[in-house]
This record gives C-alpha cells, sequence and structure tokens, in this order.
C-alpha cells in the first residue's frame, strides 16, 4: 500500500498471519477462552510482541513466531484449577515479565516457583484465561 492510500484511509489494517507448515503428530494450533478479546490482544502483544488478526468479535488469531493459535470470546475460561490444560511460554527473564505482566493488568496466580527443569509461574490475562511463564535460567 502505497503512502497516499495509507494516510487516505484510516481505518487500521490488519495483516493475516500465515501459520508456518504443519508437522505431523505435533501440536498445530491452540484455542484459549478470553471475556475480552481486545484486552487479551493489547496485553499479549504488550507482553509478548505477538502478532494477531481479528476474524470480527468473536475471533482473534494470534502467531508467536513459532506457533499460531486463537483467542475465542467465552464468559468461560481456562483456569488449572477447573482442570484446563496451560499454554506454558518460555522466557529467559522470568521476575521481569512477571512484573510487567502485572503491570498490563494479569493476576499472578501462582507465583514464581522451581521445578525440575527450571522456574516458573502463573497468572490471569485481563481476559481472564490462565497461562504460565517458565524459565530454565
Amino acid at each position: 500500500m502505497s503512502t497516499s492510500l495509507a494516510a487516505a484511509d484510516p481505518a487500521p489494517q490488519t495483516q493475516i498471519v500465515m501459520p508456518p507448515p504443519s508437522i505431523p503428530n505435533t501440536v498445530d494450533y491452540i484455542e484459549s477462552p478470553s471475556r475480552d478479546l481486545s484486552k487479551t490482544k493489547a496485553f499479549f502483544t504488550a507482553l509478548l510482541g505477538w502478532r494477531f488478526t481479528e476474524y470480527g468479535p468473536e475471533y482473534l488469531a494470534f502467531e508467536d513466531g513459532r506457533l499460531n493459535g486463537g483467542f475465542y470470546r467465552s464468559e468461560k475460561v481456562s483456569s488449572t484449577a477447573a482442570g484446563s490444560t496451560i499454554a506454558i511460554v518460555y522466557t529467559e527473564h522470568l521476575e521481569a515479565l512477571r512484573d510487567q505482566a502485572v503491570k498490563l493488568g494479569a493476576t499472578i496466580t501462582r507465583d514464581i516457583f522451581s521445578f525440575p527443569g527450571g522456574r516458573r509461574f502463573h497468572f490471569t490475562e485481563p481476559g481472564g484465561s490462565e497461562f504460565a511463564l517458565w524459565s530454565n535460567k
């Protein structure tokens, strides 16, 4: 799109993110519920730099550089307390991302703890679902 067209069109442009090639017998895509897709998008964009494609008011796809997935609008959210699966994201800066997550509106559900091979913490993002960040550092 040329500069003159972009300046004339004030509507935000959505870039469609193409998924990486599928590999048999591997996790290919992951979806999570969110009570508020705009808050979820803003949170993960600011915290982890994820890119998003909006597919209307009920669905939001993400690309994190390795795995693609999506968020669907739902009043029910996922949590380990309810027996849900949890997505765990790797970072080399565990404490810094925990602090940033809180500043961006996350609620820590389990603070940093050690396990064989590393450390992690759990949090709910502003859309309500639980995730974790882990590090081997």
